[in-house]
């Protein structure tokens, strides 16, 4: 975690975490998907993995993030997700996602009746449309936080956390850890 700022909470530090990465790599790139997995137990059970990802004996509550394979592309993420069963090592896990939004003011704009790609076509050439990242955690607890980050502030320091900012996108991932 290099400008990464310290959060009280191992959660929200670990969406800052992954926000700082994925930020790294720029914008437009594809939905990421992470484990979460508990520190102090990764450090403990595989050292050598804990060496290689420079993971020191620092906070004991600490989440680290371990990015998992490519999502598929052409393949919608609601189903994506649907796929996943996690093992009993991940404590939790995180997505990534870039997506357009519109101010609430226009939802009142928004035409009847359009289809998904309408939609989408229509909200992409909003003169109100805002590029926004979207990081979204979940544990097994039920614990959650987000982070969303604004194309036109693409700063670490314009980045809004909190645990109910996307409940949809949560809702889905709380799901990837139901029998």
């Amino acid at each position: 975690m290099s400008n990464t700022p310290m959060a009280a909470n191992p959660l929200t530090r670990a969406v800052l975490e992954i926000d700082e990465y994925v930020s790294g790599l720029g914008w437009d790139q594809p939905a990421r998907l992470f484990a979460l997995v508990d520190t102090a137990r990764l450090r403990a059970e595989q050292p050598s993995l804990a060496d290689r990802l420079g993971l020191d004996g620092g906070d004991e509550a600490a989440l680290t993030p371990i990015e998992q394979d490519e999502i598929p592309a052409g393949k919608p993420l609601d189903e994506f997700l649907g796929t996943i069963a996690w093992p009993d090592a991940v404590t939790g896990c995180a997505l990534t996602v870039e997506r357009l939004m519109l101010p609430p003011s226009a939802e009142a704009e928004v035409p009847k009746d359009l289809d998904e790609a309408a939609l989408t076509k229509w909200v992409a050439e909003h003169p109100e449309r805002q590029e926004v990242r979207m990081t979204v955690a979940v544990l097994r607890d039920g614990a959650r936080e987000s982070a969303l980050r604004l194309r036109e502030k693409d700063s670490p320091t314009e980045v809004l956390t909190g645990s109910d900012l996307v409940p949809g996108l949560a809702q889905a991932l709380t799901a990837t850890f139901e029998d």
